[in-house]
């Protein structure tokens, strides 16, 4: 697997407080699998010029001598689009220094030009990989499928696919319609992995799918390929869904003695 999406450059922002922890995270996701890591602490498209791109690589030094030899991590940014027309072609916010760029609302909400700004990106040579779609309020299927029609890349945050609110319900469908492109943890120093939602894909015999959307896409991405397109994720309706849930987050529910009532 290959985790675009994390925030375990530790001590920068509101991830990682520190290396200890981020190694006992990335030991975490070496063993269940994941062997490239991109390092994607908060960044406002405001700010880009005038980043400490000297203190953030002497971090990153640090952590990759502290670090396990895998996962291999990499550098870039996740950008807060709080301005529209901020020139985000330099290779230093980009992930892995690839020409895609990692990019996400302000305020959890869809601006007013939310198309024609990830559309500009596009046109300025860098390939806009939109976090989270499933977290803005107001976000709906024909926004991410105008988004992806201009060229923008939709990656969803693994951890949300097995949980039961509207976020989780939004990833779902846009898996389903195959408006997803690649998923990632949004680890910010804690438990999310990639691992329980390419055991939940497998487990539903999607695993093309899983195959394209926890690593081949985000490998193309790093390599400057396109992606490929993802097929629809079949739907399952919500008591097989919890079912899986509880398998794969290891709970087991009580067993019900024969005739014995629901609650």
């Amino acid at each position: 697997m290959i985790d675009i999406h994390t925030h375990l450059l530790p001590g920068v922002d509101d991830g990682s407080p520190n290396v200890e922890v981020s190694v006992r995270v990335l030991t975490t996701m070496g063993q269940e699998g994941v062997s490239v890591l991109v390092c994607t602490p908060h960044l406002r498209a405001t700010e880009a010029a005038r980043i400490d791109e000297t203190h953030h690589a002497t971090v990153f030094s640090t952590l990759v001598e502290h670090a396990p030899q895998r996962p291999k991590l990499l550098r870039g940014y996740e950008i807060m689009l709080d301005a529209p027309g901020t020139d985000l072609r330099p290779a230093h916010l980009h992930l892995g220094g690839s020409s895609a760029v990692l990019v996400e609302f302000p305020r959890m909400q869809v601006p007013v030009g939310a198309a024609r700004e990830l559309l500009r990106l596009r046109l300025s040579g860098v390939v806009p990989v939109l976090a989270h779609p499933e977290r803005y309020v107001g976000c709906t299927i024909e926004m991410v499928e105008e988004w992806r029609g201009v060229g923008a890349v939709i990656q969803t945050d693994a951890a949300v696919l097995l949980g039961s609110g509207s976020m989780s319900l939004l990833a779902r469908r846009l898996l389903e319609r195959g408006l997803v492109d690649c998923l990632a943890s949004d680890n910010h120093g804690d438990h999310r992995s990639l691992a329980h939602a390419e055991r939940w894909l497998l487990e539903i015999g999607a695993t093309e799918q899983a195959r394209l959307l926890t690593h081949v896409n985000a490998e193309r991405m790093l390599t400057g390929q396109p992606v490929l397109p993802v097929s629809p994720v079949p739907a399952l309706d919500r008591g097989v869904l919890g079912r899986l849930r509880d398998l794969l987050l290891g709970r087991a529910r009580p067993s019900r003695r024969p005739g014995a009532r629901r609650a």
